[in-house]
């Protein structure tokens, strides 16, 4: 029943909505199976550092990403009761895609080459050494399921921009909030979306892939634990000020800073900006 509110409960309640911008996606690869090191092989083939620097670079490039949803599917049942329709579930039914976006970066084109190669290698063309697609005579073999899908690792995590703002003044040493987790099950790309080029001005490339999945699963995790050791601030700002203390706070380092000695022995500071001009005193 309705019942009085305060400015305090009002703000925290309705003046405080999540943002579309913030979000952050992991990708992953074939974890299992007979053919999962030839896959990494074939992207190392192809020029892909993985899991190196090169995956933190595609997860960072995804722009748009899509909170997937549900349903439940019923079946009626009728004259049960007289003059009533009831409805009951009998599963839940998932979407069948996402569809993630990402900025293609100039002189790499990573995203491209990554997801090319994951559908190359669920189609055979990347097992089989004397089937290239190139050839009049190619076939298609395709790989078992468990060799190209990803069981887990395919991640869409929704923070905010405050979720890692420290319990204390400045830096991120102790995040506080909590981030919602969508984990895909059994993933792997289905198609990538053409992308168009012109001599038109100038726009971003982008990339669009569509991930399948049979289901996925939402956890709600705290901060500190949602983000790998790369990406999680408050890792990375440990790392950094141990870095900087190490290089900056070490008594054997020798800073050799170029900077010209003051004699001021023969210096009337009266005539300074006068007669004489700020840089005589320096040798």
């Amino acid at each position: 029943m309705p019942s009085i509110k305060s400015v305090d409960d009002i703000k925290s309640s309705l003046l405080r909505p999540s943002l579309t911008s913030h979000f952050y996606v992991e990708i992953p690869v074939p974890s299992e199976g007979a053919n999962s090191d030839s896959f990494k092989q074939k992207l190392q083939e192809n020029g892909v550092s993985w899991p190196t620097k090169d995956q933190d670079t595609i997860n960072l490039l995804c722009s748009e990403a899509v909170l997937p949803g549900s349903s439940l599917a019923t079946f009626e049942i009728n004259n049960d009761r007289t003059g009533v329709t009831e409805r009951h579930v009998h599963r839940r039914m998932f979407d069948d895609r996402i569809d993630l976006t990402f900025y293609v970066d100039a002189g790499n084109y990573l995203p491209i080459k990554f997801f090319e190669t994951w559908i190359d290698f669920i189609s055979g063309g990347a097992t089989e050494s004397d089937n290239a697609l190139i050839n009049k005579n190619y076939f298609y073999r395709m790989n078992y399921p468990d060799d190209y899908t990803a069981d887990q690792g395919l991640k869409v995590i929704k923070f905010e921009r405050d979720t890692y703002r420290s319990s204390s003044r400045g830096g991120y040493n102790r995040p506080t909030g909590s981030v919602l987790e969508y984990n895909f099950v059994r993933a792997f790309p289905l198609s990538i979306s053409s992308m168009s080029v012109s001599y038109d001005a100038s726009s971003l490339l982008k990339c669009t892939v569509s991930m399948s999945y049979i289901r996925y699963v939402v956890t709600m995790k705290k901060a500190s634990e949602s983000l790998p050791a790369s990406t999680n601030p408050t890792q990375a700002s440990d790392s950094m000020n141990k870095s900087a203390s190490q290089k900056f706070l070490d008594p054997n380092i020798n800073l050799n800073l170029n900077v010209p000695r003051l004699n001021v022995s023969n210096i009337n500071f009266s005539d300074i900006g006068s007669s004489i001009p700020f840089s005589a005193g320096f040798e």
